[in-house]
C-alpha cells in the first residue's frame, strides 16, 4: 500500500465570536510562520540564492564607486601631490649640491689664481728689492770709488808736489855736496859759476 500523501495544512477552524477579519489575519501570519520556517530549515547561505544577487551587485558596483571616488579624488592626488613634491625636493637639493660645487670650483679656482698673483707679486717685489740693492750697492761702490779715486789724485799730486819740491832741493844739495867735496880735496872752495856746470 502507498503511503497516504501528506495535506497542507487547511485554514484553521474559525472559532466562534471571530470575526472573518480576524481569522483572515491569522491565516495570513500562519503562513508566513510557515515561510520562515521553511527558510530556516533548508541550510542554504542567502548570498549563494539567485534572488539576492540583484542586491548584491547593487552593493557591489555602489562600493566599487565610492571606491574609485574615493582614490581617484582623495588618495591618487595626494600621493601624487606627495611624489611632486618629493621628486621637486629632490631635484632641487641636486641642483644646490651641483651649484654649491660650482660655487666651491669657482672658489678654488679664484683662491689659485690669487696665490699665483701673490707668488707673483712676491716675486717682483723680491726682484725689485734685488735691483733696488743691487743699484743702492753699485751707487755707493761708485761713490767710494770716486771718494778713493780722488784721494788717490790728491795723494798723487802731494807726491808730485813733493817730488817737485825734492828735485828743486836736489840741484842745491848737490851743488852744496859738490863744493864741499871740492873745499875738502883742494882745500879751496870753488866758485858759483863752477858749482853750476857741476850741477
Amino acid at each position: 500500500m502507498a503511503p497516504p500523501i501528506a495535506q497542507p495544512p487547511g485554514p484553521p477552524e474559525p472559532v466562534l465570536g471571530e470575526t472573518p477579519a480576524e481569522a483572515a489575519a491569522q491565516q495570513t501570519h500562519a503562513s508566513t510562520e510557515v515561510a520562515h520556517g521553511e527558510a530556516h530549515g533548508s541550510g542554504g547561505l542567502p548570498q549563494f540564492e539567485f534572488q539576492h544577487w540583484f542586491g548584491q551587485i547593487v552593493y557591489l558596483i555602489f562600493l566599487f564607486a565610492v571606491l574609485y571616488f574615493l582614490i581617484a579624488k582623495v588618495f591618487a592626488p595626494r600621493m601624487r601631490r606627495v611624489f611632486d613634491e618629493r621628486s621637486s625636493t629632490i631635484s632641487g637639493a641636486v641642483d644646490a649640491a651641483r651649484q654649491v660645487q660650482a660655487e666651491a670650483a669657482g672658489q678654488a679656482e679664484a683662491a689659485k689664481r690669487e696665490v699665483d698673483e701673490a707668488r707673483a707679486a712676491s716675486r717682483a717685489t723680491a726682484q725689485s728689492a734685488k735691483d733696488r740693492v743691487t743699484s743702492e750697492a753699485a751707487a755707493r761702490a761708485a761713490a767710494e770709488e770716486a771718494v778713493v779715486a780722488a784721494r788717490i789724485a790728491e795723494a798723487e799730486g802731494a807726491i808730485a808736489r813733493t817730488r817737485d819740491a825734492a828735485m828743486a832741493n836736489v840741484s842745491t844739495v848737490a851743488a852744496d855736496a859738490a863744493s864741499a867735496m871740492v873745499e875738502r880735496l883742494t882745500g879751496k872752495a870753488p866758485t858759483a859759476a863752477e858749482l853750476k856746470g857741476v850741477a
